[in-house]
């Protein structure tokens, strides 16, 4: 029986997709997920998929309406509401990037997104609900990139609130010392920036200098910043 429900919800605008845009070009095991759906739909919510990835770069409103359009489609599986929801995240619509990322969540159990919905609320002006959830049980699940993104995100909130040295003890961890993984450079970069908005400047210069150590493309200005 096909559970496709898009049919029995209002039209809405969908964007156009490039013809060469065929939905295959998505990972197998995503595809997999699209089972599901009538074989019909199922490429067209691939193909819809595709082009967020396509544009979040180059143009997050649109890769926005196409997660739209996918979450229309396809609104019971949780890899299409993901998906939506980080495009809606990356094009600034923080409430629909909360709501599309919370039914995910929902449907899977996956909490690899509490970063991203605590950065979202506070893009809509709720620090305090961004640290509630970066406090939360579920945090203890997140794997080690998830973990440090979110201690940064609740470092962003403790200053949103004026907290300033308590930003610095939020990102003060073990952590600091690893060399090696890609969420270093971030994790160092956030520490000497909450030093330097906490007047910190000797102690920010010190670790701009040690960001910039493990920034060898260049990703941030810690080299600059670490001179001034």
């Amino acid at each position: 029986m096909d559970r496709d429900q898009s049919r029995l919800r209002p039209r809405i605008f969908e964007p156009d997709i490039p013809e060469d845009v065929t939905g295959e070009e998505l990972e197998k095991s995503v595809r997999a997920e699209l089972l599901s759906l009538s074989a019909e739909n199922a490429k067209v919510v691939a193909r819809h998929l595709v082009c967020i990835n396509l544009y979040q770069d180059t143009d997050p409103q649109l890769a926005h309406k196409h997660g739209i359009a996918a979450a229309h489609h396809a609104g019971r599986l949780a890899v299409v509401r993901e998906s939506a929801g980080y495009a809606a995240y990356r094009a600034g619509h923080y409430e629909i990037a909360l709501k599309e990322l919370r039914a995910a969540n929902r449907i899977s159990g996956d909490v690899s997104s509490l970063p991203v919905m605590a950065d979202c609320e506070r893009g809509l002006g709720n620090p305090l609900k961004a640290l509630s959830l970066a406090g939360s049980p579920e945090v203890k699940r997140l794997a080690k990139p998830e973990e440090i993104e979110m201690r940064i995100v609740a470092a962003g909130a403790r200053r949103d609130l004026g907290e300033l040295d308590a930003a610095v003890v939020t990102l003060t961890c073990k952590e600091l010392n690893n060399e090696t993984d890609e969420w270093a450079v971030r994790l160092r970069y956030a520490y000497a920036d909450a030093l330097d908005a906490a007047g910190r400047k000797d102690e920010a210069r010190e670790w701009f200098g040690k960001c910039a150590s493990l920034d060898e493309e260049e990703l941030t200005d810690a080299a600059e910043r670490s001179l001034e």
